[in-house]
Order: C-alpha cells, then structure tokens, then sequence
C-alpha cells in the first residue's frame, strides 16, 4: 500500500496558515498546497467588505502567498489588479519571510447591484483588466514585472496565463475561499485554500524547488499535453472540491493523501504564514514629508494631519510640525 511520505521536519498534523510544498516523484510532479485561517480571517474583518469581495480579497492573498513563498531572497511579492469591474482594485502583498496583508477598492452600489443579479463570482466582480505580479528585492535592486490580461476567467486564468507566458512551466492551480457559519452569534470565520502543481523537467529533482523560469522545461504546456504523467497528475487534482481546501478538519497531508495515495506524495516542512502590515508611524511620517509643504497644508483638518492604513486600517495622526521638511 502507497503511503503519504513526509521529510524530516514536516509534522504528522499540519496547522492552519501555512504553505506546504509536496512532490510527486513517480508522476515528474511538485506542488504546493495552502491552508489560510485565522491569517485570512483577521484580514478580512478588519476591512468588513461585503461578503463577495471579501471572496475576492481571500482569493488574492491566497494566492500572492502561493507564489510569494516561493522567492529565494528577502523582498516583497505584490498582486495588484486594475480592471473595470465593481471591484476595479485588489492589492494582495507577501513580504518574506511570513507577511501578508491586502485590500480592495471597490463601488459598493455597483457590488450590490451583482449581487441581486447572482452575479458575485470573483471574475465576475472583477470585469476586465490586467493582473501586475511585482517581485521588490527593495534598496537599489531592480523591480520584476509581469502583466497578464484579466478577463472572464478571473485570477486563476490570469494565472495560468502567466506561468505560460513567463515561466513556460505546465502549471495547474485552484482557489477556494469562503466563510465557516459560526454557531450561536458569533461572526463567521473566513478560510482560505489553494492548490498548485507543476510539471518538472524530465531529469526531475529529488526536493521541492522554488517556481522560477531556470527550472522550466523546454517548450510549453502543447509540447507536454501529451505526457500521461502530466496528465494522470492534473486530473487527479482536478477532483479536488473547495470544501476540501477550506475543511479545518481535514489536515493539508490527509487531503495529498486523497489524491495522490496511489503515487505516492512526499511532504516537505511547512512555510508557516502572519497576518503582519509594514506600516509605522515613521514610515508614514517619511510618506508625508515627501509632499510639498502646500500639499501637507491641504491634508490638515481640526490642526492635525490624518492618514490611515489601506492595508491593516491603523489610524496616525500628526501636528503639522511632525512632519515639516527641513
């Protein structure tokens, strides 16, 4: 009988707001699989969004965290969305080694006229646009950029149309997320999940490797379509409900054990996740003086000038003084 393999590190019951990296070796697969809890949740409900783009944003950050883990260096992963939709701006950021954060921008009568018409689905929310994946080493080090149309096949789409694109790696990923009804009158407990694999190159690899254009195989997803192992992995996957990725009683290594039991899956440690904003009171402070004094003229009201955080919703407040240039 197959059985689900974990390397030294991995713990036998993985918690919740992780990303946990897995290979299939017989199939020429690696994958990642991500759990969101009370990461997600706390996002959520410090924004408290209409219950659709919340989806929305669970989705996105689920998703910077899927590809944001993946970095070698010290820097930031940011998603950024810019479309004609109700929700015309999602902004999700990974900052190594564990940060997430995010927020929406959205038109609220426009969201409340979707939902009366059913039409709550995040590619629906989201119209059309483009999808900007940034990679920020920070200091002097070059920004990275990719850009993907955003069209009816929402993030996920977008997605797969980058890994094409830019990576040349057969990739196949799905996102869930989603509110657990709490009993009694407590409010409802957001969760998050993903699932993400790919095809390796023909030599292999024995250990998870980071999702980078080095390790791409020659020719595209065409030149791979016919590989039975590629094949047999992706449908595979493809049984995998949302139930599943959001269940939090169904452990990450249980649920790589539903799919894949029959080839074998190698788990690897976890990449554990936080809930954790960059904003500071000199960070802001920094923002402010980098205004013209008749611009920070125009933002005082009541004597004090205000800013608060899109991300994590921290309020700062300072005397014109404060932030004076010298």
């Amino acid at each position: 009988m197959n059985k689900i393999h974990a390397s030294r590190g991995a713990s036998a019951a993985t918690p919740d707001d992780i990303v946990l990296p897995f290979e299939i070796k017989p199939l020429g697969v690696r994958g990642r699989l991500l759990r969101l809890g009370a990461v997600i949740d706390g996002i959520v409900h410090q924004h408290a969004y209409p219950d659709p783009v919340s989806a929305l944003l669970a989705e996105s950050v689920a998703l910077a965290a899927m590809l944001g883990t993946t970095m070698k260096f010290e820097g930031k992963f940011i998603l950024q969305t810019a479309t004609d939709g109700a929700v015309d701006m999602v902004v999700a950021q990974f900052a190594t080694p564990s940060g997430l954060r995010g927020y929406a921008r959205f038109d609220g009568e426009a969201v409340q006229a979707a939902a009366a018409s059913g039409r709550v689905q995040p590619d629906h929310l989201l119209g059309k646009g483009h999808l900007a994946m940034t990679v920020d080493q920070g200091g002097k080090m070059d920004r990275y950029q990719g850009i993907v149309a955003l069209d009816r096949s929402g993030l996920v789409g977008a997605a797969h149309q980058y890994f094409r694109q830019s990576e040349q790696i057969p990739t196949w990923l799905k996102l869930a997320a989603g509110p657990l009804m709490a009993r009694g009158a407590g409010p409802d407990r957001w969760r998050a999940g993903a699932i993400l694999i790919q095809h390796l190159p023909a030599e292999g690899g024995a250990s998870p490797m980071p999702l980078s254009s080095g390790d791409a195989p020659s020719g595209s997803d065409e030149d791979v379509a016919e590989d039975e192992r590629w094949v047999r992995a992706r449908v595979l996957a493809e049984t995998v409900e949302d139930h599943e990725l959001l269940d939090p009683l169904l452990a990450p290594e249980r649920l790589l054990y539903r799919l894949f039991h029959e080839d074998g899956v190698t788990v690897y440690p976890p990449i554990r996740l936080e809930r954790r904003c960059g904003c500071t009171r000199e960070r802001v402070a920094d923002m402010l003086r980098s205004f013209s004094e008749a611009d920070r003229q125009h933002m005082v009201q009541e004597g004090r000038i205000g800013v608060t955080c899109q991300f994590c919703s921290a309020r700062y407040e300072f005397s014109p003084d404060e932030v004076a240039t010298a």
